[in-house]
């Protein structure tokens, strides 16, 4: 396990000096959310190919990390496309003046690679694991709870992008389908995948330390990259701020009557 964790270690670092020095050609640092789940596919191949010999357990995390990782990439590089670099880099780089380039190398790119190689322990482990690995009541468990978190995430970034198509104007708030149960249905989604993953890594040797992965990627979407930065976005806004006091911040549930309070 520790060796496979230094490989995986180097993989990434090499992967984001790369997207680095890609960004800086660019003009551009947000492409580092992009790198995002092309990181996870790269510690998931490189963690299959690192097993002698394969089990389906091996192949379905395979499989998950892979589809969840380029959905992901290619939702945010279409996404991307024509609309510069995401305001939150932008004010980062104005924030931090000449040095700019340095403090996006190690607070964006090599952090979000510690991130990554922290949050990937259970693709590590599921893969490291050399004992029988058939699929049990867990592996289908978290499968069916991966596959609720991916349509979560997939039908609510595809209403948001069909809402910006027809909004009035700019300031305008999604408040319909899934979007009317969370403010994050996206994020929801994503963590619910995590949590998925730790399932299907359950019943391995230390498999239950996966739950600090799951854990920690909600820690992150819930107070750090996800909704914090939608929050402080729209603030001011008077119509998010009574979407806030209506709609559950991140756990879908019913609309609160915001009049009654």
């Amino acid at each position: 396990m520790g060796e496979l964790y230094v490989i995986n270690a180097l993989a990434i670092m090499i992967f984001m000096v790369i997207l680095f020095i890609v960004a800086q050609i660019m003009k551009d640092n947000s492409i580092v959310d992009i790198g995002w789940g092309i990181g996870f596919v790269i510690i998931a191949i490189v963690s299959f190919l690192y097993r002698d010999g394969y089990e389906p357990r091996q192949l379905v995390m395979l499989l998950l990390v892979t589809i969840w990782g380029l959905r992901l990439a290619i939702h945010l590089w279409i996404r991307a496309i024509g609309r510069g670099e995401d305001f939150r880099y932008a004010n980062f780089r104005k924030a931090w003046g000449k040095n700019a380039r340095m403090i996006a190398f190690f607070r964006v790119f090599m952090m979000q690679g510690l991130f990554m190689i922290l949050l990937a322990y259970p693709i590590m482990a599921v893969n490291a694991d050399q004992t029988d690995n058939s699929l049990d009541v867990w592996a289908w468990a978290g499968m069916m709870i991966w596959i609720i978190g991916l349509l979560f995430q997939i039908i609510g970034d595809y209403q948001l992008k069909r809402f910006k198509k027809t909004r009035p104007n700019k300031e305008a708030v999604l408040k319909s389908g899934l979007w009317r149960y969370t403010r994050h249905p996206n994020y929801f989604g994503e963590a619910t995948m995590w949590w998925g993953i730790f399932l299907i890594v359950l019943p391995i040797h230390l498999g239950w330390i996966s739950v600090l992965s799951a854990l920690f990627m909600n820690l992150l979407l819930v107070k750090v990259s996800g909704v914090p930065f939608l929050d402080k976005r729209y603030a001011g806004n008077a119509d998010y701020a009574q979407y806030k006091r209506e709609t559950n911040r991140f756990i879908p549930w019913f609309p609160k009557n915001a009049s009654n309070e």
